[in-house]
Parts: structure tokens; C-alpha cells; sequence
């Protein structure tokens, strides 16, 4: 599909790439990593054509179509969601513009004999067969698909762009991308916007598209369920494997040490052979030999052992002192932004130590909470700090909390207090942060860069409760690595926002999902919620178990119950509760798969009442299923 021979970029005169080589072919699902600076953005927007090179070539096959999801969005704002979202179909809506235009005319004209006439209504027929042929008939539904798919709802349809934050408007452009269908798609880092549920989604898109994909992620999670293919940028450099992530670091590691063992044994070769050189060279009559030796050491190809950038940033939070047991208590908390309810009637305890994670779709209330615990917004309700309390807070949107203005060493220094402004310049060095790099303004960081000196932040301020509102956006692989481990290691309590289930698990043992105004606890880490929510939800988990315990003590207490009236009613009203229940599931159950359905779903824009059936169906599964716990609980008393 394309081929990329040679390429090399610089930039301030300094090397980028250096003949760089590979070839992208149909099927290629290909992760591109490499540490914050390597160049992996830089090589999407060559690929796509954003930017120029300087020297080598690009081919790409004749038709082929690049659709490019880059990270700063230039948007038009005024159109509603679906509006926006239909711009991506532009042969289609020019064969509706040119559809309308002769309809129009035919219900204007009168001459139905002249050739015009005839002429009109075989334009008509062209333009609806074509019009059919790129699936105008289907886009509408495929579009409310994709955009439901990442996480919108049908009430959001109609919402203005104005009103959206900059990653709901990134979700909009990354659906218009996925409707388009290009041959070759670029994305530059698709999930940092995204929800848990609606980054499985796309994950299973992208198994399922037929083209080429390029991915930049630092998600390594989502590239080994996506990738097939693994390419790294290192020192200028390029390591192709078809292997995913994952795989690819085995191989890479397997490599390297056959490499250190055969330069290891090459060297000594060449040892040996200096010997008997050095050896000949004192008699005359070896002379000959030795010059034999020193030309067949001239020819030996020296083995390179592959250069890795083992470059991280070093991170380990210190406790302040110590705090009470209590850390937070809240009581009815509850929070609007003009007419939205995003959080309401919260009851929160968070005791010492505790390792907290918020997940659940985005605008569900996650960094409001996050930003009320840290008494950075006002909030109705109740909530109270523990004694000695200390809170560290790592904002999500770092550029805001960042005067642009200031270099990185003014940032550090305006951090620092009397015990560690002695120490600000070893610890930037730590955080990658050399001699050059802490005279940047903070405007020109990258950012990976703006989240590194957030972080370099924290550790010149003394704290012992963490809030983390996703720490881990365009921080590399390596970088995470380190900022997990040390997570780990630190003894405080930690609340951390996070839609990156690698980084997420094994980090927490415990999960607030937030919905619908409200909080749901899980008790253990992100796998054991995904697990969970693989289920309609808790009370059918719930309902399962009960279930099972229920039968075997009915079989056992069974002669003792048989003959109490008042147990018998309840028996059966829990059975039609079940019957209830299991036919209501069914029915949401068709509903789930006409949505799914492209063909059905095509036709929901005339049925404007199918997303209410489908809510208030949702509404009554849950009042049955809370009627149907609440006699079982009177059934458990007997």
C-alpha cells in the first residue's frame, strides 16, 4: 500500500530519523512507540502529508485513501453532533445536494415530454443509483453506531460542538475518521480521550478493519489487543517486528543478548588473532603470516550490539507525616455545571492507605470528584479532612496549571521550599530535564514533557494523600513504568483517574464506577471490575449467587418450610419476579441487536421513539431487579 525508503528529517540541525526504511501493507495493524521526542508524530504527519522531508522517498499505490486522527484539532464550531458527524461523508451529501436540486426542479416543471424532462429523470436515476452505491442509504444509522460506540448517547445527538470539551470533540473527529472508510489509518495517541468501555470498542473496530493501521500509543494494553505489528523509533533508528507489543519486547530482549553474546565472542576471536600477530611480527621469518592475520582482521565485520535508550525519569514519593485513619468523609455531596446534574446525593468514606480508582465514561463526574476532594471547586454537601492531612494533586490538563511564560526552572523553583530549592536542579535532572531543557518556556513543552515537570512538581511539595486525574497522558512506556512502581511503593493513600487498564492494574484495590449521578464500589482491582460489568450488572451477580445459595437451603430446610403460608407467597412472588425478569432481558436483549444491526439500524432515524423503549426497558430491568433482592431478603429471614 505504501513503501517509505531512506527517509531521514532533521530539525535545528539536528538528526530526527537516518534512512529510515518499511513497507505498510493491507492487514498491517502496526504499533509505532518510542520514548516522548523520538519522532513517531513527526513520521504520522510525513505519512499523511502534513509535513514535508528532506531526503529519501515515499510511494504510495494510486488510490489509496490515509485518513490522519491528529492530537490538535482545528474545528468548526455551531453544528450539532450528528451534524458535524455527517460531514464525514462528503460524496454523500454532494449526491444529496445534487438529488434535491433535481427533484426540485421536476416538481417545478410542467414539460413532462421534452427531452429536458427526460433528461432530468435519467439524472435522477444515475445520481440514486450512485447515491446507493456509496451507502446513502445506510450512513445515517452507521453513524449513530460509531458515535454510540465511543461513548455518546442519542440524547447527545443534538448537543452543540460549542458545548463539548476538547476530548468529546476528539471522540466526534475520531468517529468521523473510523465512517470514512480510508485504506490507511494514522492514529496519534485515539485513546486518551476515551472511556475503558468505549476503548474495547474501538479495539474490536480495529481488529475488524480490512486496511493498514498505524498507531501511536503509550496504551500497552490496546496495542497487544490490537497491533500485529511493532515498530520502534529509537536514537534515529527503526526496530520492525510483526509481533505485538508485548511480544515485540521478548524478541527485542532475545536479540540483544545473542548480539552481546556474539560481540563478546568475536572479541575474543580478534584477541587471539592481535596475539599471534604481535607474535609473528618479531620474527622475520613469520613476517608474511603476520601481514596474512592483520588484512583478514581488517575484513572482519565488527558485531553492533543495538543501542537501547534506557533514559527514564526517577520518581518516589515520600510521606509527609502521618495522617489520621480517616482521610476523607463526605456526606450528599452534589455538584452542577449550570442545568447539568454531574454528581448527586455522593456518600464517600476513604480511609488510611487506601489505593482508590475512578473509572466510568467521560463527563460522568470523575475529575469533578477528583477536583472537590482537593477543595479546588465549590460543591453542595458535606465533606470532611482528616486530621493532618496533606494532598498532593496532579491536574489532568497540565498546560493550565503551568504559567506558559515561565521556564521549567522558574516552575520548579516557585514549587520549592526552604528545605529542597537547593536540591530543584539535580532533581529535574532526574526527571529528564537537562542543562538545556530547564531554560524552555513551558508553552513550547511537550506533553510528555508538561506532565514530567508535574510530576518533578509534586516531589518539591510534602504530602501523604495523592490525587491523580490521568497521569499517564504522553507520558512513553518506560516513564509509566517507573510512575507505576512507584505508585506502588508509596505507603500513602492514593486516588487516581485513569482510563489506562495496563497501567490501572494491580495498582488499586479498589473501584469507584461513576454513573448516573452516582458512585459504585468494587471491591478489588480493574480486572476484577472489567469482570464484573462483563455481567448486566452487580444485582444479577448478586441475583446468581443468592439464587444458588437459596436452592441448596431450600433443599436442605425444605420439610421445615413446606407447610408456612406466608414463606409460600413470597416463593412465588420471587418466581414471577424471575419470569418477569427474564422476559423483560430478552426484549432488551432484540432491542441490543437491532442496534447492532447496520441494516436496522438504518431505519431508527425513522423511528424516533426506539432510544425511549430502549431507555424506559433499561428503567424497568432495574426496578425488577431491585423488587425481586427485596423479597429475597425477606425470603432469607425465615
Amino acid at each position: 500500500m505504501l513503501n517509505v525508503y531512506n527517509l531521514c528529517v532533521s530539525f535545528s540541525g539536528e538528526e530526527l530519523f537516518s534512512n529510515i526504511s518499511f513497507r505498510l501493507n493491507s492487514g498491517d495493524r502496526v504499533g509505532l512507540i518510542g520514548k516522548n521526542g523520538a519522532g513517531k508524530s513527526t513520521l504520522l504527519k510525513i505519512i499523511s502529508k502534513q509535513i514535508p522531508f528532506e531526503s529519501g522517498s515515499m510511494a504510495f499505490d494510486k488510490t489509496i485513501s490515509i485518513g490522519y486522527l491528529k492530537q490538535d484539532l482545528d474545528f468548526e464550531l455551531g453544528k450539532t453532533v450528528i451534524e458535524e458527524a455527517y460531514t464525514a461523508f462528503t460524496e454523500i451529501k454532494k449526491l444529496e445536494k445534487k438529488l434535491d436540486e433535481i427533484n426540485a426542479e421536476l416538481l417545478a416543471r410542467t414539460d413532462y415530454e421534452s427531452d429536458y424532462y427526460h433528461q432530468l429523470i435519467h439524472d435522477l436515476t444515475e445520481n440514486q443509483h450512485q447515491y446507493e452505491m456509496v451507502g446513502g442509504y445506510n450512513y445515517q444509522g452507521e453513524a449513530e453506531k460509531i458515535l454510540i460506540g465511543l461513548g455518546f448517547k442519542p440524547v447527545d445527538f443534538n448537543k452543540t460542538t460549542d458545548t463539548l470539551s476538547g476530548g468529546w470533540r476528539m471522540r466526534i473527529e475520531l468517529a468521523k475518521l473510523l465512517m470514512q472508510k480510508h485504506d490507511v489509518l494514522l492514529l496519534d495517541e485515539p485513546t486518551n480521550h476515551l472511556d475503558i468501555e468505549s476503548i474495547i470498542w474501538l479495539e474490536q473496530f480495529l481488529k475488524n478493519f480490512a486496511g493498514a493501521i498505524m498507531i501511536v500509543s503509550h496504551d500497552r494494553m490496546f496495542l497487544d489487543n490490537v497491533t500485529n505489528r511493532t515498530i520502534e523509533i529509537s536514537l534515529g533508528k527503526i526496530y520492525d517486528y510483526k509481533k505485538n507489543y508485548s511480544e515485540f519486547l521478548i524478541l527485542r530482549a532475545d536479540l540483544i543478548n545473542h548480539q552481546l553474546l556474539a560481540q563478546k565472542n568475536q572479541a575474543k576471536s580478534i584477541e587471539q588473532t592481535e596475539k599471534l600477530i604481535n607474535k609473528f611480527r618479531a620474527k622475520a621469518s613469520k613476517a608474511s603470516m603476520a601481514q596474512s592475520l592483520i588484512k583478514k582482521l581488517d575484513k572482519i565485520e565488527r558485531i553492533e550490539v543495538d543501542v537501547v535508550d534506557k533514559s527514564v525519569m526517577k520518581v518516589k514519593f515520600q510521606i509527609s507525616k502521618q495522617p489520621g485513619k480517616i482521610i476523607f468523609e463526605a456526606e450528599n455531596l452534589s455538584k452542577n455545571y449550570d442545568d447539568k446534574k454531574v454528581l448527586s446525593g455522593i456518600d464517600l468514606l476513604i480511609e488510611r492507605s487506601s489505593k482508590i480508582a475512578f473509572v466510568g465514561q467521560n463527563g460522568q463526574g470523575k475529575s469533578t470528584l477528583a477536583k472537590i476532594l482537593v477543595e479546588e471547586i465549590d460543591f453542595k454537601g458535606h465533606l470532611k479532612l482528616g486530621h493532618n492531612v496533606e494532598i498532593g494533586y496532579f491536574a489532568q490538563n497540565q498546560s493550565e496549571y503551568l504559567d506558559p511564560e515561565r521556564t521549567v526552572l522558574q516552575i520548579a523553583e516557585d514549587a520549592a521550599n526552604d528545605t529542597n530549592r537547593a536540591n530543584v536542579r539535580d532533581l529535574l535532572g532526574a526527571f529528564l530535564f537537562g542543562q538545556e531543557a530547564i531554560d524552555k518556556k513551558a508553552k513550547v513543552l511537550s506533553g510528555g514533557e508538561r506532565n514530567r515537570l508535574a510530576l518533578c512538581k509534586l516531589m518539591l511539595t510534602p504530602f501523604n494523600v495523592l490525587v491523580m486525574d490521568e497521569p499517564t497522558n504522553h507520558l512513553d512506556m518506560a516513564s509509566k513504568s517507573v510512575l507505576k512502581q512507584a505508585l506502588k511503593n508509596f505507603e500513602g493513600t492514593l486516588i487516581i483517574v485513569s482510563h489506562d487498564r495496563d497501567f490501572l492494574q494491580g495498582l488499586t484495590d479498589k473501584v469507584y464506577e461513576f454513573k448516573d449521578e452516582k458512585i459504585k464500589e468494587y471491591l478489588g482491582d480493574i480486572d476484577y471490575f472489567l469482570e464484573s460489568r462483563n455481567v448486566e450488572n452487580l444485582r444479577e451477580v448478586e441475583k446468581r449467587t443468592k439464587l444458588t445459595s437459596f436452592n441448596k437451603k431450600e433443599k436442605n430446610n425444605n420439610s421445615q418450610n413446606i407447610f408456612n403460608p406466608e414463606l409460600k407467597q413470597l416463593q412465588n412472588k420471587l418466581k414471577n419476579s424471575e419470569n418477569d425478569i427474564a422476559k423483560l432481558e430478552k426484549e432488551i436483549a432484540n432491542l441490543d441487536l437491532q442496534l447492532a444491526d447496520f441494516n436496522k439500524a438504518k431505519n431508527l432515524n425513522s423511528n424516533p421513539d426506539f432510544f425511549k423503549k430502549y431507555q424506559k426497558s433499561k428503567d424497568q430491568l432495574e426496578q425488577l431487579m431491585a423488587k425481586w433482592e427485596s423479597i429475597q431478603e425477606q425470603i432469607d429471614t425465615f
